[in-house]
């Protein structure tokens, strides 16, 4: 068949499974355009998303300003490397700066790239500032997180799955009880050589676990008390997905090193950054670190025209707003459906708990059916599905994925 031919739904699939390394689990749904809060099938079908890529479409499907962004800037200059300066670089980076509250931004690609560049300054910084040993620099991290794949971010990963057979793993984590300030104080006052503590705000691909309120200004506070720098990855939570600019708003905490990804180009384009002030980042010189595209223009224009939509559109007071309506409405409907023991979430990243063990596809099996029913979602840790529309989404949109969500999981037989 030639390259541009029009495939089947199963024609895809088929191709993938041959032509491609098996390292997803996709719901069976073959997707060809997307707009707003929508996405259409090969058949045609229109379906709402509800997990937006993993939170990286918060601005919708092919924004117009987004992608007008990537077209121009595409026809005009695409990659310099860094070997050069390109005309784009330094306005964006002076734009997210300031929008973020930070001196400098190192660009790069991926959410990984960014987690794993946050771990280079944190130990860089604690070497030739804290004046922690060469090599005995330790970071703290919670389990059940999830920072990416990459060897090292695997390396304190407790997911079997992500490890077995990876190994020999990057020393240098502890890993402590994720929303437990008590052992956090503990693993800081009983050891001099700890750079930093990293954490999301709110674990994702844990299951959308929000942790206790207070929790993220009282970890700053100890890391202050201890002089460690507190790292918040927000590849998933930042952007406006939970109701504010960033998750760690909501507690007014200013990390000292912010990881940003995903909805930071609104899906577009791979962008992703590290944002510290001249304290941290300054021990960054020519040589230590990079990226041939990290930075390059096309992703500068990209990143500009998304945050722009964030803020001229006013996505994270929308995302706030619908949030509270969906897991309200939601928690009403879990009082009187033995399916679903427990909704949570913050903003418009959420999930409903089924009433089922991780190892059940009961979670599976009831996206197969909202999927038949127009919209989809992806189950997380087998028991738990998780709900993240785009932003852009509308309250009449919301009531009537709220009414698929409620008439599929009623009609729903294990």
């Amino acid at each position: 068949m030639a390259v541009l031919d029009q495939l089947t739904s199963q024609q895809a699939i088929d191709l993938e499974n041959k032509y491609g390394a098996h390292n997803y689990h996709p719901l069976p749904v073959v997707l060809s355009k997307g707009e707003g809060v929508y996405v259409w099938d090969v058949e045609g079908k229109k379906y709402y998303d509800f997990l937006s890529a993993y939170s990286a479409v918060n601005q919708g499907h092919c924004h117009p300003k987004i992608v007008g962004a990537m077209v121009n800037q595409a026809q005009t200059l695409t990659l310099t490397s860094r070997a050069f300066y390109n005309d784009m670089l330094g306005k964006y980076e002076k734009f997210a700066t300031e929008y973020f509250g930070f001196d400098k931004l190192l660009p790069m690609n991926t959410g990984a790239e960014a987690v794993e560049t946050a771990l280079k300054i944190c130990r860089k910084w604690a070497y030739e500032v804290k004046g922690i040993d060469e090599n005995e620099a330790q970071i703290i991290v919670c389990k059940n997180n999830f920072h990416g794949r990459t060897t090292t971010i695997i390396s304190f990963s407790n997911d079997p799955v992500a490890r077995k057979n990876f190994g020999p793993f990057t020393e240098g984590f502890i890993k402590i009880e994720y929303d437990n300030l008590q052992v956090l104080e503990e693993a800081l006052e009983n050891n001099d050589n700890i750079a930093g503590f990293m954490a999301e705000p709110i674990q994702g691909e844990a299951g959308v676990y929000v942790p206790s309120e207070g929790y993220l200004a009282a970890a700053k506070a100890l890391c202050e008390k201890h002089n460690v720098l507190f790292i918040a990855d927000e590849v998933q939570t930042g952007i406006a997905r939970t109701g504010q600019l960033l998750a760690v708003n909501h507690e007014n905490v200013q990390p000292d090193i912010l990881i940003l990804g995903k909805a930071l180009s609104g899906g577009a384009y791979p962008v992703s950054a590290v944002l510290a002030n001249d304290d941290i980042m300054n021990v960054i010189r020519p040589g230590n670190h990079g990226s041939t595209f990290g930075g390059n223009p096309v992703a500068a224009a990209v990143a500009i025209a998304a945050l722009e939509v964030v803020k001229d559109e006013k996505l994270a007071e929308n995302a706030e707003r619908l949030g509270k309506i969906f897991r309200e409405e939601l928690a009403e409907f879990a009082k009187e459906n033995e399916l679903v023991t427990l909704v949570r979430g913050k903003g418009l990243l959420n999930a409903v708990v089924i009433n089922d063990t991780e190892e059940s596809e009961t979670a599976w099996n009831i996206c197969l059916k909202l999927r038949d029913n127009g919209l989809l979602a992806k189950p997380t840790h087998g028991n738990i599905i998780r709900f993240a529309p785009p932003l852009v989404m509308n309250e009449e949109q919301l009531r009537d994925c709220i009414n698929i969500i409620k008439k599929t999981i009623t009609e729903f037989k294990k």
